[in-house]
């Protein structure tokens, strides 16, 4: 079976099962991702008594769109960063390379 090949599994979130079609690449982290989602279920049905699954899921939805925001706004900055290193990087390599005019 090749890597990217098709494959058809069911994963089960919050006593639900899910029937999705995957590449096998991709049911790795898939599975970790269940693993994380069924942990966070776990704490906040225990740490808030809430039974409600809506509810629960609602806050885990809440929560790990929240995580991947900071991760986004995170890595901006990140790329903003270096790019300014590498301007200031590429103006000092011009300046030793294309020197102007000189006489």
């Amino acid at each position: 079976m090749s890597s990217s090949e098709q494959i058809k599994i069911k994963v089960s979130i919050a006593d639900r099962e899910y029937p999705l079609t995957v590449t096998s690449e991709e049911e790795a982290s898939l599975k970790l991702a269940i693993k994380r989602i069924d942990e966070l279920l776990k704490y906040y049905e225990d740490s808030y008594a809430v039974r409600d699954k809506q509810d629960v899921l609602a806050m885990c939805t809440l929560q790990f769109a929240s995580q991947l925001e900071q991760h986004i706004l995170e890595s901006n900055q990140v790329q903003s960063h270096t790019r300014k290193r590498l301007t200031a990087l590429s103006e000092k390599i011009d300046a030793v390379l294309l020197p102007s005019n000189r006489t």
